[in-house]
């Protein structure tokens, strides 16, 4: 069963390890993409300049036309024109904070507000150095001669287009992420649905096929007390009947709500330790160490001796039957607890969670299905919680136990 379980782990990395991949392609696709787009707007903005610099020498008229036509076909990228000292003659393409000056070009046609704003984006791109300066360290600045040889500047912005796509993959990624993890949920919560149905229909599948040989095993013990057979050995004929009847409906009853009743924890740990008690060799040392104040917990009793008779049952299991068990009971805060420690083989530390996972085990014989049932027990019926305290490999492991206080 360890290996189902390390293949399902290995499918799982795998699986993560595509989808990496995947997100990884579509950023490095999408960001060549937004450069593709880059380059051909810094293409288009070197045309631009040319036809400003050819503009400011040409007398021919029908130059003149087809120069202003190739100005004016840019409607999309933000383009100011400045001179070496940073004093901005032409705009296009920015949205003013003041509206009035929509269909206006000239800077010195602006108003107060309008200026102050494109000087300030202008400073921005410049980013403290002069315009000239700027310009040898970034593609957004452009130098063009402008009337009587006088050096400008073209210094434009990406467009909205190009600002808003190299946005994009982000954002996608972002909803990629959110989709996969909402179909990593709907596909968990569907499989653990399933699993749950199987699980409850195999344990009252299990609870009914044993019904009838208890029964007949019954039958057999009170025709062995009736045919003289010694009392002592048809007691405990009884007793062992008795725990398989009692297994059986505790697997009847997984699925549906247990009755819970109000008990206290040092009780009902002692109740639910009776049969393993009587059962361990003289290899294992259990002892239990109540606190001094006993506390109200509601639990389902039958369940919840099954729990402790299963964490005590791995620790004989982890120890080879021989060693220590010592089980400690007390409350901190607004919770019961139970600490169930063994002297066993112990458990890595990356293992801690893994253990309560179906199908984990280090047995050679097992399905490793008890830890799971036990933490199903605790955290579905009882609203607490089941955890490895504290593990050493060759030392031994503590189990934890949590169950709200009663109020």
């Amino acid at each position: 069963m360890r290996i189902v379980y390390d293949k399902r782990q290995l499918w799982k990395f795998l699986f993560l390890a595509l989808a990496l991949a995947a997100v990884t392609a579509f950023l490095l696709i999408s960001n060549n993409l937004v450069k593709q787009l880059a380059r051909q707007e810094r293409e288009r903005m070197n045309i631009w300049a040319k036809a400003t610099e050819k503009l400011a020498s040409s007398s021919d008229d029908a130059d003149f036309e087809f120069i202003l036509e190739i100005i004016q076909q840019n409607n999309t990228i933000p383009v100011m024109v400045a001179d070496s000292r940073g004093n901005i003659t032409e705009f296009r393409n920015f949205d003013l904070p003041d509206h009035a000056d929509h269909d206006k070009i000239s800077y010195f046609e602006l108003s107060d507000t309008n200026k102050e704003y494109l000087q300030k984006r202008l400073a921005k791109m410049c980013n403290g150095k002069s315009i000239a300066a700027a310009a040898a360290t970034s593609d957004h600045f452009i130098e063009v001669k402008g009337f009587e040889n006088t050096r400008q500047y073209i210094v434009y912005e990406d467009s909205i287009l190009l600002r808003r796509l190299s946005q994009f993959p982000y954002i996608q990624l972002v909803i990629m992420i959110v989709v996969a993890f909402v179909i990593y949920g709907i596909f968990v919560y569907t499989k653990r649905a399933e699993q749950n149905r199987v699980w409850v229909g195999l344990c009252k599948e299990t609870a009914h096929q044993l019904g009838t040989p208890i029964s007949s095993l019954m039958a057999w013990s009170q025709y062995l007390e009736a045919t003289g057979t010694d009392r002592d050995t048809v007691s405990e004929i009884d007793k062992d009947v008795r725990r398989l009847s009692m297994i059986a409906e505790r697997f009847s009853k997984i699925g549906s709500r247990p009755d819970m009743e109000l008990e206290y924890i040092n009780e009902a740990t002692v109740r639910g330790l009776e049969y393993m008690s009587s059962r361990l060799s003289g290899k294992v040392i259990m002892e239990l160490h109540p606190s001094e104040d006993d506390h109200p917990v509601m639990i389902s009793p039958p369940l919840f001796a099954w729990v402790l008779e299963n964490l005590t049952k791995n620790a004989v299991d982890a120890m080879d039957g021989e060693g220590r068990i010592d089980i400690v009971t007390g409350s901190e805060k607004n919770f019961a607890y139970i600490d169930v420690t063994d002297t066993g083989k112990g458990i890595a530390r990356k293992n801690f969670r893994n253990v309560f996972n179906a199908g984990y085990t280090t047995k050679k014989r097992g399905w490793g299905l008890g830890l799971t049932l036990v933490k199903r027990i605790i955290e579905d019926y009882h609203r607490g919680r089941i955890y490895v305290k504290d593990s050493e490999p060759g030392v031994g492991t503590t189990f934890r136990i949590e169950i709200p206080l009663a109020t």
